[in-house]
């Protein structure tokens, strides 16, 4: 069993993928409020600090692993790209001189892939030579969330480094049948449309659970829903009736292109209501972003100023976390390494 220290947590994702791995968190760090209220929430006992460049050396129990993803915004092809000379970027530097304090021996950390090319890539190679200066041997690899079993793309930059040997770092990102050397499938520009992950009663779309025909490859966006209202116009609960997938796609001209599968009818006839298809797009609900996410259904449904959380700063903290399922994968490489299995 692992003790690990999280930093940046946001809404808990590591914390979430490990603890079926037993592994126990010694601290958290988060500073905007509404994250911090999950993780008092889902995580009560486990102290929450908050900017964690003032973490002191002793200041918690030790840890054998330091997990964070420092913020992208100064990464990101979107952005300004102002990297390390931002102040939100230089964050990635301050990870470094944390693990310094505490010296654990795994380090992981996460980013966007315009990490790889900002500052025409001496922003990451900085990262890699503080990691190199520390003593820690390193790996990285760019890892994909819809080959994790979440019906989205999102390609995040993973860093693993292990104190004093670089191949067991790698031994975590790299399996030997990923070195064959067989690229990834090519895919045809052009619009297409979603294909709805029909949910089983209760299920959650991660890992094992994803239902047979779930097309994770054309579901980058997820412009679906199941809209579907009763004959008052009242709009059903999309989240306790029985699924029904409506899939829309945007066509040239800003029409809308409808396609209703073959169960809508049945599906109508159970809910035993008049079904009225609404021609228009409507927004994932929260727990559906978190389900894309691959956290459990209402991970974010927490107290929050004197009420239950509203959808607006659940949407924003879902979208600023890490995939589960993929940070489950890296525990899981992690503890075979550590077992001498990998």
């Amino acid at each position: 069993m692992l003790t690990f220290g999280s930093v940046c947590s946001g809404i808990g994702a590591p914390e979430c993928a490990w603890q079926p791995l037993g592994w126990r968190p010694a601290f958290l760090s988060e500073i905007e409020a509404f994250p911090r209220a999950v993780l008092a929430h889902r995580f009560s006992g486990v102290p929450v600090h908050g900017d964690f460049t003032t973490i002191k050396a002793g200041q918690y129990d030790a840890i054998d692993l330091l997990v964070g993803g420092t913020p992208c915004q100064s990464f990101s092809v979107a952005g300004l790209r102002k990297g390390l000379a931002d102040e939100r970027g230089n964050l990635a530097l301050e990870y470094l001189r944390l693990a310094d304090r505490l010296r654990p021996r795994w380090l992981v950390w996460e980013n966007v892939p315009g990490v790889l090319s900002s500052s025409g890539g001496r922003d990451f190679g900085a990262f890699l030579g503080g990691l190199g200066e520390l003593g820690y041997g390193f790996a990285y690899r760019v890892l994909d969330a819809q080959y994790a079993g979440v019906p989205q793309r999102r390609r995040r930059v993973f860093v693993v480094g292990y104190l004093g040997d670089w191949r067991r770092a790698a031994a975590v990102l790299f399996e030997p049948h990923s070195m064959q050397g067989h690229p990834a499938p090519r895919r045809e520009a052009g619009e297409r449309v979603a294909v709805c992950p029909t949910l089983r009663a209760g299920g959650n779309r991660t890992g094992g659970d994803r239902p047979p025909g779930t097309d994770v490859d054309t579901a980058e966006s997820l412009i679906v829903a199941r809209c579907v209202t009763t004959g008052e116009g009242k709009r059903q609960d999309a989240e306790t009736c029985t699924p029904v997938p409506v899939a829309f796609a945007h066509q040239q001209g800003g029409s809308i292109d409808l396609h209703i599968s073959q169960d809508c009818a049945l599906a109508v006839q159970r809910c035993q209501q008049q079904a009225v298809l609404t021609q228009g797009v409507r927004r994932l609900t929260p727990r559906e972003a978190e389900r894309l996410q691959g956290f459990p259904d209402d991970w974010t449904l927490v107290p929050y100023r004197r009420g239950m959380a509203a959808d607006g700063p659940r949407y924003k903290a879902i979208g600023n976390s890490m995939a589960v399922p993929v940070v489950r994968w890296i525990g899981e490489r992690i503890a075979r390494v550590e077992a001498g299995r990998a």
